[in-house]
């Protein structure tokens, strides 16, 4: 979701297709097509995987997702849309939501990441990020940047944050300061609409915004490693609008469990990737 919305404007179930400019609908359709193309030239095809579905859970369908990490057992989800932007902790097996906090009304949140015992969590075109303690949810600490923020992860060193753009920024997690950023391309062509983030076995694997992929991306040179295809994984008939789209990525590294689910989804999947 990237559109701002008035009061009248916050139903997303009814206002989906006004919400996305076609353009930009078109623009992410096109990019793919030339990622295909251009590898079929090059004759570097990058590889797709699909999937494997191995749990599907309840996840609320009124949770416009814009980030998600799991985290200690439970699911921390980060929602959206002006006047329903919050910050939530949920139990994993029952999509319960065991707590809630709204945002600030005037904030659209964004991604969301943890960082030693607190939680960071973007906003869409505020330039401000907040840092919660993780147990009380109290917000310590704000954060300014420049541009749009969309996904955040962290690598155990540094916070990695999506913009929208091809780049994703490096950034020092105590200050927010950028340190570096990485170009993301598939075989030489820049790949944009970077959203939803999750670190992932040394990887960054990235939501593409409007669409059932996911790219896997190496920190190290910006080359997507491969693509994992979910199309089919929620039917369009469990769908309501445009809106409702793939956006939220979870792993849970002490089992080696991803979790994926979407924008007003009403499932979240355990899923393990195949080839």
């Amino acid at each position: 979701m990237r559109a701002s919305l008035n009061p009248a404007q916050r139903e997303p179930t009814a206002l989906c297709a006004r919400l996305i400019p076609l353009s930009r609908r078109s623009l992410a359709l096109a990019t793919l097509t030339a990622f295909s193309f251009v590898s079929t030239v090059l004759g570097a095809t990058t590889p797709v995987y699909t999937y494997k579905v191995i749990h599907a859970y309840p996840h609320d369908p009124n949770a416009f997702t814009q980030g998600l990490i799991y985290l200690n057992g439970f699911l921390y989800e980060s929602t959206g849309l002006y006047g329903r932007s919050s910050l939530r902790m949920v139990d994993l097996t029952t999509g319960h939501v065991i707590r809630q906090d709204p945002v600030p009304a005037q904030y659209f949140a964004e991604g969301l990441t943890n960082w030693k015992s607190n939680l960071i969590q973007l906003t869409w075109k505020a330039g401000e990020a907040f840092e919660y303690d993780l147990f009380s949810f109290q917000r310590e600490k704000d954060f300014h940047y420049t541009g749009e923020g969309w996904g955040l992860t962290e690598d155990g060193r540094r916070l990695i944050m999506s913009d929208g753009s091809a780049d994703l920024r490096m950034l020092d997690p105590e200050t927010f300061r950028e340190l570096s950023r990485i170009h993301v391309t598939d075989a030489g062509v820049p790949v944009t609409e970077l959203n939803e983030l999750e670190w992932v076995r040394g990887e960054i694997y990235a939501n593409i915004w409007q669409t059932d992929r996911i790219a896997r991306i190496s920190p190290k040179t910006g080359q997507v490693l491969s693509w994992i295809d979910c199309t089919g994984l929620l039917p369009q008939s469990d769908r309501n609008g445009h809106e409702d789209v793939l956006n939220g990525i979870a792993y849970d590294s002490e089992h080696d469990r991803l979790f994926v689910t979407g924008k007003l989804w009403p499932k979240l999947f355990e899923i393990k990737v195949v080839q």
